[in-house]
């Protein structure tokens, strides 16, 4: 079964690692949004999903060696790696059953402006949602574990994490001014050290109804 022609109705999660955008799009995919079913597409999960699998997820090995490489490094992919990032969406999206009024949870992707407009033939950001928190919030984050998303994680060391909020500063978050030029929504959430998924979706629930 082919993905339904045309861009697919889009929520971006964005935030500095340990934020809690994982478990945050857990929450919407089990609870919907304004009545819209919905599927959480974590591109990080879906990467070490790939690079464990016997098969590779159904890629080449090319392809495969390309995402373990990225996950070694922390890199982010860049505009020549499209073709790769379109396929593994595609596929997702595939598998999902959405249909076309349901809404895909962005999470890890678009990452930077040429991905998002890389995507804009296969993807219509709808809103964004900005986690925000400083490094002190992250750091107890990271410690207590409010989302239950970080037991495993061998990407969370001081310098793995450093680097990953170096990219997301010079990088992601320009992304909220590439949004709002076109008319698409931001919600801002403060978060806390301890706040839930579920407190940040009750957030976005209200701001999205209103």
């Amino acid at each position: 079964m082919s993905a339904p022609a045309g861009p697919r109705p889009a929520l971006l999660l964005v935030g500095p690692t340990g934020s809690g955008k994982s478990p945050l799009g857990d929450e919407i995919e089990r609870r919907g949004l304004g009545g819209r079913r919905a599927v959480h597409f974590d591109f990080g999960a879906r990467l070490r999903a790939i690079a464990a699998a016997p098969d590779g997820g159904g890629l080449s090995a090319a392809e495969v060696a390309a995402v373990r490489a990225s996950l070694a490094s922390g890199a982010l992919f860049e505009d020549r790696d499209l073709p790769l990032i379109v396929r593994i969406m595609e596929r997702f999206i595939e598998a999902s059953g959405l249909g076309p009024g349901g809404l895909i949870v962005l999470n890890g992707l678009p990452r930077h402006r040429g991905q998002a407009e890389g995507l804009a033939a296969l993807i219509a950001v709808e809103r964004v949602v900005s986690l925000e928190a400083g490094a002190e919030v992250l750091r107890d984050r990271r410690r207590l574990d409010p989302g239950g998303d970080r037991a495993g994680r061998v990407d969370d060391s001081d310098e793995s994490v450093r680097a990953r909020l170096a990219d997301y500063r010079a990088r992601t978050l320009p992304l909220l001014g590439h949004y709002r030029r076109r008319g698409v929504p931001v919600t801002v959430i403060t978060v806390t050290a301890d706040m839930t998924a579920a407190g940040m979706y009750e957030i976005l629930a209200r701001e999205a109804a209103a």
